[in-house]
């Protein structure tokens, strides 16, 4: 910011004298006590439009030093003993009041352009004047920290206030929001789904991509133009003009399938990928299979084998993305329950498998019943029974290369049963980042949004030998940035989200954290400064947030504005719903 916008933002100056609070009574290397000559007011004083505490706990001020501003924020306020003895029930404020207030030290202004940057460049001397920052100064905060080659460009969004008052908007550049990716936090009620709609209404109106994986359905109501709506499954609340979509069985890896069908044992396991190697060159040479399947009961080796030195197929048999007829699954495990070798045990016949192995085949019943559970299961019909649906795959491809600028995917209508809705995200997030890998993001950059990400991060599935870790997200919180796919979290539970992955966040928008675990992960995931900032999220408002992270060095607090389109998270209404209607009501109807 130059001369001439600090005098056009600031005509007044920065430091005014109706926004006098104190002077510097003592000095640590983290904290300034202040004499608050202000604080016994009954009530704050009202200037530029704003409201100022002028001595009130969470009040960011602005400490006059030597050689540049101190930006700090009040912590703490106290009295001396002798005057907190006399503050009875008839005390109605008192100007004289020796008031004690402690103040974070949070950063230095820079005398010339206002540039904010962390850290204590000098400290003050005892009796330098404190006064309350301008609310104005402080909405223009992330704006101020910003180096200064990341000053040009114009798109910015609108999030919130600092006041009530007009000229405190806070606004932020996407580069800064999620460049190093983000996540909303916070409890039931205190404003994260309002927080998600209102960045997905101000990134819709630049050129933006996002992908929204709604797991619940409360974004539905988005419209216009640029959107685009899918669900995979029969969702109860469907977008208007919604896409029935159908995710193919080809998009899961070998890994997936072992997560979904869960094998136990040292048995099932190795039958089991046998089963989709074989289904694999199956596939790839048809003339070898019969009915789909490769047959071993009592039959020749060699051409199976001689399929297997091919080098153009060699390779795709270890593919774990090469694609398979997976109805054909259990009818081949089927055939890899064999004895290795024909013959009898005094000749073997070494160029033949033996007879089927009936141990091994009982030992396969459990996975047979799994397998054929899953595959007929109404939570997996988007796989493997929607053959007419349009493949979501070719959506994301037809959204790539369009203008729409929201392609929201709704999994509400996916059930829980057999970790469905989790392998499903799971799948879709791969295939997001392969394509990441493959260059599709690099002129457009895309965020993709996850909602109720504790759902669906950190999540481990199947037995103990063959346990498979739903980590697609994960990857793309550590890679998918160089790729140009950022992801921004939505989540009431951060504990449940490993801190692997919230530290690679490197913005948080937290709201209201009533729950210990979940601010120690927090706090352990941000940096040193931002943990006492940490101690006021418990009591923050409903729609209030804390932004703290890599990007915003010194936290800020601000009033997220409402969103135009709601998202629907209203609970049931029980007194509509309960209520008795008297006789004479209901005879009138």
């Amino acid at each position: 910011m130059n001369t001439q916008s600090i005098d056009q933002e600031f005509p007044r100056g920065l430091l005014s004298p109706e926004l006098f609070l104190g002077v510097t009574a003592s000095v640590t290397a983290r904290t300034v006590g202040v004499n608050l000559s202000e604080a016994g007011r009954p009530s704050g004083s009202h200037f530029s439009g704003g409201r100022y505490g002028r001595g009130e706990v969470g009040e960011f001020v602005l400490i006059e030093g030597q050689q540049s501003l101190l930006l700090g924020r009040i912590a703490e306020i106290r009295l001396r003993e002798p005057e907190r003895r006399g503050i009875t029930h008839s005390f109605v404020g008192d100007s004289e009041l020796d008031a004690l207030g402690s103040i974070q030290l949070l950063g230095c202004v820079a005398m010339d352009d206002l540039r904010v940057t962390a850290g204590v460049d000098a400290y003050p001397r005892l009796g330098d004047r404190i006064y309350a920052a301008p609310h104005r100064f402080i909405a223009l905060l992330p704006r101020l920290m910003e180096p200064d080659e990341d000053n040009a460009g114009s798109v910015t969004l609108n999030l919130g206030a600092i006041d009530v008052a007009h000229e405190s908007a806070v606004s932020i550049k996407p580069e800064r929001l999620f460049g190093r990716h983000c996540a909303i936090l916070g409890a039931t009620g205190g404003g994260k789904s309002w927080t998600t709609a209102r960045i997905i209404e101000e990134s819709i109106k630049h050129k933006a991509k996002l992908i929204l994986i709604d797991a619940t359905s409360e974004y539905r109501d988005f419209a216009g133009d640029t959107v685009m709506h899918c669900h995979l499954g029969d969702p109860v609340h469907k977008a208007t003009a919604s896409l029935a979509a159908s995710l193919p069985p080809t998009s899961f890896l070998e890994s997936d399938f072992v997560a979904l069908f869960e094998p136990a044992g040292k048995v099932q396991g190795p039958k089991l990928r046998a089963a989709m190697r074989s289904l694999r060159l199956a596939k790839l040479q048809p003339q070898l299979a019969v009915n789909g399947c490769l047959r071993k009961h009592e039959q020749l080796k060699q051409p199976i084998a001689d399929a297997e030195l091919n080098p153009d197929i060699s390779a795709l048999l270890d593919d774990p993305r090469q694609p398979f007829d997976v109805s054909k699954l259990v009818s081949q495990i089927e055939q890899e329950c064999v004895w290795p070798n024909g013959g009898t045990q005094r000749a073997p016949d070494l160029t033949r498998w033996g007879a089927a192995d009936e141990g091994g085949y009982a030992n396969c019943l459990s996975l047979f019943t799994r397998i054929s559970g899953v595959l007929t299961s109404p939570a997996f019909r988007c796989v493997f029974q929607d053959g007419n649906a349009s493949a979501l795959t070719s959506q994301f491809d037809a959204f790539i290369a369009g203008e729409k600028r929201l392609l929201r995917i709704c999994l509400s209508g996916i059930a829980y049963e057999y970790h469905a809705r989790e392998i499903i995200a799971n799948v879709i997030g791969r295939h997001l980042l392969i394509k990441a890998r493959d260059g599709a993001f690099q002129q457009r950059p895309t965020v993709v949004m996850v909602d109720e990400a504790h759902n669906f991060l950190g999540r481990h599935i199947g037995a103990e030998d063959y346990a498979a870790k739903l980590d697609a997200f994960e990857l793309i919180a550590k890679e998918g940035r160089k790729y140009g796919l950022n992801i921004c979290l939505a989540s009431q539970r951060p504990r449940d989200i490993t801190e692997g992955v919230l530290s690679q966040m490197g913005t948080m928008i937290v709201h209201r954290l009533t729950n210990d675990q979940d601010r120690e992960v927090v706090e352990r995931a941000c940096g040193e400064i931002d943990r006492a900032a940490s101690a006021f999220l418990p009591n923050l408002r409903p729609g209030e947030a804390a932004i703290i992270g890599t990007d915003f060095p010194i936290p800020l607090t601000i009033q997220i504005h409402e969103p135009s389109t709601k998202p629907k998270s209203d609970g049931p209404r029980f007194q509509e719903q309960w209520a008795i209607v008297p006789h004479s009501a209901e005879a009138s109807e």
